[in-house]
């Protein structure tokens, strides 16, 4: 299992994480089995959106021990009421839910706690205006959560709440479909069969400027549905053709600012698959060639940060000095971070022997020299 660091908290956390669908409606005798399963192989950081009582009972059980070694990214405004799940903004409802959660995990602290479904700027100014984001600095304030994050659909209110300082943790639904589709309220939209009835080129810009804005501002971003509830993985498909797990995954992370990708794992024979990206071969990880043969889709010109330019003659890592050239953009200035990252590459833009190795094996026809000589311009190198 490999690790990454989760933004600027210092979490240093799993790359293939676990999602908590697969524990609802389940016992737990099998909570154990995969959640121990997941612990075995790596895994340290689990997401718990559910407030089922059941569920986190269960989890806090099946952890009893072995606190220490799970981070727990658990939902604020996530309740349970009347039986089933309730999404709320009610503070005496969300004080009332976050005691519970950790009574029945039997924790006194969260790790990641997770202001919970803000995908419209009205829920967020509700949130930030209001009691919710106060009471989530006052649990920090007393070590009851270490961090402070939110779950999005919504790149355009992303960006907002990212941009107000007032996150540390992003959990943002990323993957090849999704990240074509403009931010929208209506979620729905997200999987809808007309929203790609026509043929879609390339990322959706607030998507990509949400990625790059995490990446600059040390916001880590944790991956929801990154197999699009299981559709990208079928014939069903947005895009008219089947992914594999290990594409999925591999996209995901290669996002800027994704730390960890959690698996929605239903059975041990699922959490088999995602664990199975850890010694996946490049070419079972690759997604650029699949990516480039969606009839319905095209990234004309779009850098994916796949690696299918390399090797560079003269050594340059073609596809991070593209990385870090997007994030100054994105910037619009020389952040300290991008500045010293590119002065730790091996090889610098400058060395390009512009040849074309790199463009004639890109699947997506980027511009890769006009790339390293902008780089080495904006770079000094």
């Amino acid at each position: 299992m490999q690790y990454r660091m989760l933004g600027n908290t210092g979490l240093r956390v799993s790359e293939i994480g676990l999602g908590c669908e697969g524990f609802v409606d389940r016992d737990e005798a099998f909570t154990r089995e995969l959640l121990g399963r997941a612990m075995a192989a790596g895994v340290n950081i689990i997401d718990l959106y559910t407030p089922n009582p059941d569920v986190r009972t269960n989890i806090g059980r099946a952890i009893a021990g072995r606190r220490q070694e799970i981070l727990l990214q658990s939902h604020l405004c996530s309740v349970w009421k009347d039986g089933q799940y309730k999404a709320t903004r009610q503070i005496d409802e969300v004080k009332a839910g976050f005691e519970e959660m950790l009574r029945l995990l039997d924790t006194d602290h969260i790790d990641i706690g997770m202001i919970h479904y803000i995908d419209s700027d009205k829920v967020w100014e509700e949130v930030s205006q209001g009691p919710v984001l106060d009471y989530a600095r006052q649990l920090k304030a007393e070590g009851r959560i270490r961090h402070i994050g939110v779950s999005s659909h919504n790149p355009k209110v992303a960006r907002k709440m990212v941009e107000s300082g007032a996150i540390e943790v992003l959990m943002f639904s990323v993957n090849p479909c999704y990240d074509l589709q403009p931010g929208d309220e209506d979620i729905e939209k997200l999987w809808a069969d007309e929203s790609y009835a026509g043929h879609l080129v390339n990322m959706d810009p607030d998507r990509q400027a949400l990625y790059e804005l995490c990446e600059s501002r040390g916001v880590g971003i944790t991956v929801m549905k990154a197999f699009g509830g299981g559709d990208l993985l079928t014939d069903q498909s947005p895009a008219g053709r089947a992914l594999t797990v290990n594409q999925c995954i591999h996209y995901a992370l290669t996002r800027p600012a994704v730390a960890s990708v959690m698996s929605g794992a239903r059975s041990l024979e699922e959490l088999e698959q995602s664990l199975g990206y850890v010694t996946a071969s490049p070419e079972d990880r690759d997604y650029a060639a699949a990516l480039a043969a969606f009839p319905r889709i095209s990234w004309v010109g779009h850098c994916m940060y796949c690696g299918h330019c390399a090797p560079c003659p003269a050594g340059i890592s073609v596809a991070d000095v593209t990385k870090l050239l997007h994030l100054v953009r994105a910037k619009g200035g020389m952040p300290e971070t991008e500045r010293e990252h590119y002065a730790a590459l091996d090889h610098h833009a400058e060395e390009c022997l512009a040849c074309g190795a790199c463009e004639s094996r890109c699947p997506f026809g980027v511009r890769v020299i006009e790339n390293m000589q902008e780089a080495a311009r904006v770079f000094g190198r």
